[in-house]
């Protein structure tokens, strides 16, 4: 069995994942592509962003791709597909590091505390600044997965109302009630978080509209960390002039990096996180902790290994 790695794995974690395969060959190549490797290579770990259809012309032996990321909408789907290669990767890692940043990231918009250290900055002491509680709130979650029940399990301890929103509306862990992307904007009005965590499907693709805006509170934070598509950038800042919306907190873009020309960069109540809100110096520990058990499903013969991506249907 021949394992190529294409992104950089430290020594500490790379000589245990040797030993615990003897019987297996690996190949690091975190920098350039090693053709010669590829060509007799099994199985790719990878993140996903370098395959290419040139690049599996070039692995006519590769059954199973492994991707340290749970964004799979880079791929060459259709050629992976008519080639029957294994797709696996890494979801619900993301839900710990994640769930840190996002409860942060209310707390902070909550409490004002980017407005204490403007504050500092000036020299300026100031009590005039309006401070909510997150208790007793409500936070409607687009996508109560793995990193939506992690985020709803931890405001649940502050008292928050959870509703998630899901294609089917089948009942989500941690979430006191879940609904269907029909429903959204009924439940909208009452929603003082909004946070989506959708993947890029058609289903989702511009799901968020200029009316659905106009529904929520004046006082509502609108949160992306999913997939960017799910709302036109143009209909985000329009909103945020209005003031449809107080505050906006965004970790995906359609254009990344984001544009130095982009309005998000100067708009007051916007918060830029340049897709970063899993990372984690645990994060290819993590990644390798699924990896490991399903490398030694594999070597064994059997194919159902954990976290199997469908990618006709994008995740």
């Amino acid at each position: 069995m021949h394992v190529y790695v294409s992104f950089f794995i430290r020594p500490d974690l790379r000589e245990p994942l040797m030993a615990d395969f003897p019987n297996a060959t690996f190949t690091f190549a975190p920098h350039d592509v090693n053709e010669e490797a590829l060509a007799t290579a099994n199985v790719l770990l990878t993140y996903g962003e370098d395959v290419t259809e040139d690049m599996l012309e070039k692995a006519p032996q590769l059954q199973w791709i492994f991707v340290a990321s749970a964004g799979i909408e880079k791929l060459p789907a259709q050629a992976i597909v008519e080639r029957n290669i294994i797709v696996s990767n890494v979801r619900g890692i993301h839900k710990k590091p994640m769930a840190e940043s996002i409860i942060g990231h209310i707390l902070a918009l909550k409490r004002a505390i980017p407005w204490m250290y403007e504050q500092k900055k000036k020299g300026e002491w100031s009590q005039d600044v309006r401070q909510e509680e997150l208790n007793g709130s409500t936070a409607l979650i687009l996508g109560p997965g793995a990193i939506g029940g992690e985020i709803g399990r931890i405001l649940q301890k502050f008292d928050v109302t959870t509703i998630g929103c899901n294609r089917s509306g089948e009942r989500a862990k941690y979430m006191d009630e879940t609904i269907t992307f029909e429903k959204l904007k009924d439940y909208l009005p009452n929603a003082d978080i909004v946070l989506s965590l959708l993947p890029k499907t058609k289903e989702t693709d511009r799901l968020f509209s200029y009316d659905h805006f106009v529904s929520m509170k004046e006082t509502a934070i609108f949160m992306n960390f999913g997939r960017s598509n799910i709302v036109e950038e143009s209909v985000l800042i329009g909103a945020l002039k209005e003031g449809q919306i107080a505050s906006v907190v965004l970790d995906v873009f359609d254009e990344e990096p984001l544009s130095k020309d982009s309005e998000l960069w100067t708009l007051d109540g916007v918060v830029i996180s340049p897709h970063i809100s899993s990372r984690s110096s645990r994060y290819v520990e993590r990644s390798l902790a699924i990896f490991k058990p399903s490398l030694r499903k594999f070597m064994q013969g059997y194919r159902n290994l954990e976290n199997i991506v469908d990618l006709k249907r994008g995740y």
